[in-house]
């Protein structure tokens, strides 16, 4: 079980990184994308890094609103450390203002405006050990947005040989990314869609800064899993999902296990249907006609979809029955019929 401090109302201001101090006295945020330029007192988009006098600052930082222990396949991460627990924390605040956000009473409000935990980064490194784990995800909100907070735990954990992971939008800037990348075992990086317009729409973000992450990942040997939540009529065209596909089987990635999620009508987006299993199922088949080996189904109970296969003999390796793992036939990272290798980390 997760222990926690007792609640505490007072927030303090951390230096935030990657700034660019103005001679007027604006900041410009210099974290992801976005790159907000605030004036005196002003916050970002992320409801979470202001400008002091200044100065740049963040509110996110040793105070989670949620510290859980979750299956690794929540996450999800299938092809990383499948069965085990993983410390799951986050604070609120995100980068994004996504019309379907399932977590949107945390993500778009300011840590100010929810309780929350004092917790330093030593603090989460003791409760990961005291609750036998050895692994700590970053997510349920953007951990973008609490970059300093994540940074400094992920330092300290790899000294104790705990894997770190981050469950992100992947609208981050190159730079910070990098940084972080020596102290980063995993990501899921949710790839909304594949049109420029629709990700505008759907996110206030753009698409082209989400494919520069999956490569910066992919090139610094991050281990990377896809999500895609297909939502009907608006990213789940055979036409988008075929070029999204494509994009990532001729840009390196089709070891890289992609999860196709189904949709439920939730905050603002609820004029559409959930998504219909044909759908979840035609999707999975254009993945795999593009070249991706490893495509799974999520958010859809009593099929295969979350189950692995051999890409070669096409035999069960890792059956999964919701989050957990029922067996696994995997050894030493290796097909136990044929031999093949199946990409990911296993132990």
């Amino acid at each position: 079980m997760v222990i926690m401090k007792t609640p505490n109302p007072d927030d303090k201001y951390k230096l935030a990184r990657y700034q660019d101090k103005k001679t007027d006295g604006t900041v410009r945020c210099l974290l992801c994308p976005h790159v907000c330029l605030l004036h005196d007192n002003e916050t970002g988009l992320c409801h979470v890094r202001k400008n002091l006098e200044g100065t740049l600052f963040t509110m996110a930082y040793g105070n989670p609103c949620s510290v859980n222990l979750d299956p690794i396949e929540k996450k999800p991460l299938f092809h990383f450390y499948p069965g085990k627990n993983i410390l799951s924390l986050a604070i609120a605040g995100c980068n994004f203002h996504c019309s379907n956000c399932q977590n949107w009473q945390i993500s778009q409000v300011s840590p100010e405006e929810l309780p929350h935990f004092r917790l330093n980064p030593q603090e989460i490194i003791d409760t990961t050990l005291s609750n036998s784990s050895n692994l700590i995800a970053f997510t349920y909100t953007e951990p973008t947005i609490f970059y300093e907070y994540m940074y400094d735990i992920a330092v300290l954990a790899h000294e104790k040989g705990i894997k770190t992971v981050m469950v992100s939008n992947g609208y981050i800037n190159r730079d910070p990314l990098i940084d972080l990348c020596p102290y980063l075992d995993a990501a899921n990086v949710d790839l909304k869609c594949f049109d420029n317009d629709s990700y505008k729409q759907l996110t206030t973000g753009s698409l082209h800064p989400v494919l520069q992450t999956l490569k910066t990942l992919k090139e610094k040997n991050i281990w990377l899993e896809i999500t895609n939540l297909l939502i009907p009529n608006y990213n789940d065209s055979a036409e988008m999902i075929g070029k999204m596909c494509t994009w990532l089987a001729e840009n390196g990635f089709s070891e890289t296990p992609l999860h196709f999620s189904r949709f439920f009508p939730t905050y603002q987006l609820t004029d559409r249907p959930e998504t219909s299993e044909k759908s979840l199922h035609e999707a999975k088949k254009i993945a795999e006609q593009a070249g991706i080996k490893y495509v799974y189904i999520g958010n859809l109970q009593h099929t295969q979809g979350e189950n692995t296969f051999c890409p070669n003999c096409h035999n069960l390796l890792v059956e999964r029955q919701g989050f957990n793992v029922v067996e696994n036939l995997i050894t030493k990272g290796k097909c136990n019929i044929c031999g093949e290798t199946i990409a990911g980390v296993w132990e």
